[in-house]
């Protein structure tokens, strides 16, 4: 489409170029292409399962070798939390009654919420009686800015989980906490990086100028967190359902942010030798931490130690004209047994000089380890992916990445035994210390359209590439299972009601 002066006006103060608009359109008719499901992963075929003792080598290793390296925790917190409450919403606009099944647990489990306390308060005298008749007031005062304002507030600020002391912790103090036991290096420095909206930046910033004292007390450790907000320049176009281009009431285009793999940009502004990432509201409670602190010690272990085979290899391979046979099939064997990676067909075809060439582009890339859990209800996760080449490496997928009219890959899709948890440990540095271009490493062709909706409206939005999907489809890659107990996301307020978060 031809762009009016306006439209270029507003297009370039967002840092973006008519051209990649266009693209994100010619998207919206086109799609993007379906990820082809190979085959899923198994012990001794894209997966490591440690037995008790191969974790506490890795835990060791990591304890000794992480020393004196950048570490740093990676975690996407932007956004508001009212998604959390989207059947308590339906019940204040009267979509649902007082005996919808979500909003009788709701208020059936009020007391054991670790929010609680704080709600009752407000309710003042009528607390009690106003909660058995399930008054709409309770949820009122829970979500509106009257109240706590868990509707606008972001899931970092929520109270999640309740100590025996009596004390109360929010979602951003776990990961502190998390981050103090594991993500701690010689000098005791414990450094977090946040993602947030800008919207609640002040507000982050204004809680842990007091929560942040008190735990460094208690940990003996140092905090540095730094923080950044989704670029606007990653937003992506809207169109509607004919894919024509959504406006605003001021006549202007509207973008809409490009999901979680719009953060790449922000993960590659991070200079660290090892990134540990985990969502905001994917925490352990205090009683339950050991498994989580031992299996990231362990990850990052497995990080280190795949790490120094590959930078081994580089150093051997850079700029060289040949390579012994060997030495080649062991490296292969790695790459193929460690990496995540089957060579393709075309790779016997090439000289000597090209196979060194080839295996050296191969190994010098970022590398993640990726914690992943036993589910057989996946919705997606790891897989052996195959690509045009004839080549296959480790992905992991979204179910809206596969084309679900295939029996075949429906068939992979529902055998797959393993769920992806978001549970990474990065290295993005090569073997003479330079950062990786992060940007350079991700597919394009593996975002996702999604239909959204806009004022009553329904409309179509573009996700980018998924910072743990696409935008590391290039990366090295290994997958290692990780016991349950390290898996305990809040999507709705009553997943705050299950064991893991009750003590």
């Amino acid at each position: 489409m031809e762009f009016a002066p306006q439209d270029l006006a507003q297009i370039k103060a967002l840092g973006k170029q008519p051209e990649e608009v266009t693209s994100q359109l010619d998207r919206f008719v086109n799609g993007f292409p379906d990820i082809k499901l190979y085959s899923t992963i198994s012990e001794g075929n894209g997966l490591y399962k440690l037995s008790a003792d191969e974790l506490k080598q890795y835990i060791a290793k990591y304890e000794t070798e992480s020393e004196g390296r950048q570490l740093v925790k990676f975690v996407p917190a932007s956004g508001a939390a009212s998604r959390m409450f989207k059947n308590l919403y339906n019940f204040l606009e009267g979509q649902v009654s007082s005996d919808d099944k979500d909003v009788q647990a709701f208020f059936s489990g009020i007391g054991r919420f670790a929010f609680s306390e704080e709600l009752k308060a407000l309710l003042g005298d009528e607390a009690d009686n106003l909660i058995k008749n399930k008054d709409k007031k309770v949820v009122e005062l829970l979500l509106s800015d009257d109240g706590l304002s868990y509707g606008n507030l972001p899931k970092a600020l929520l109270t999640f989980h309740k100590y025996t002391d009596g004390n109360t912790s929010k979602a951003i103090d776990e990961h502190l906490v998390e981050g103090s036991l594991y993500c701690s290096g010689s000098d005791n420095k414990v450094s977090l990086h946040f993602t947030v909206s800008e919207e609640h930046m002040d507000l982050i910033k204004s809680y842990l100028a007091k929560s942040v004292p008190v735990l460094e007390k208690q940990f003996n450790k140092h905090y540095e967190i730094t923080f950044s907000i989704q670029d606007k320049v990653t937003d992506t176009i809207a169109v509607d359902l004919d894919n024509q281009p959504v406006r605003k009431e001021n006549g202007e285009l509207l973008f809409r942010p490009g999901g979680h793999g719009a953060l790449l940009k922000n993960l590659d502004a991070i200079d660290a030798d090892i990134i540990f990432i985990k969502n905001i509201d994917n925490v352990a409670a205090q009683w339950l931490i050991q498994d989580t602190i031992d299996y990231k010690k362990a990850l990052g272990g497995v990080l280190i130690d795949i790490q120094g085979k590959i930078f081994d290899y580089c150093r051997i391979l850079n700029n060289s004209q040949s390579i012994e046979g060997d030495m080649e099939k062991e490296i292969l064997h790695f790459m193929d047994t460690k990496l995540g990676y089957k060579i393709p067909g075309l790779f016997n075809e090439l000289s000597e000089k090209e196979r060194a060439a080839f295996l050296y582009t191969k190994l010098n890339r970022p590398l993640r380890i990726c914690g992943v859990i036993q589910s057989s209800n996946t919705g997606g996760g790891p897989f052996w992916v195959k690509h045009p080449d004839g080549s296959e490496s480790l992905q992991l997928v979204e179910t809206a990445q596969v084309n679900l009219d295939n029996p075949a890959q429906i068939d992979i899709l529902r055998s797959s035994q393993y769920a992806n948890i978001t549970d990474l440990v990065c290295g993005v540095r090569d073997f003479k210390g330079n950062k990786f271009d992060l940007m350079t490493y991700r597919d394009p062709d593996t975002g996702f359209i999604a239909e959204k909706s806009q004022g009553g409206k329904v409309l179509k939005a573009m996700e980018l590439p998924g910072l743990w999907n696409g935008a590391m489809s290039d990366w090295n890659t290994a997958f290692v299972e990780v016991p349950a107990t390290t898996f305990n996301p809040v999507k709705t307020v009553l997943d705050l009601l299950n064991k893991e978060h009750q003590g």
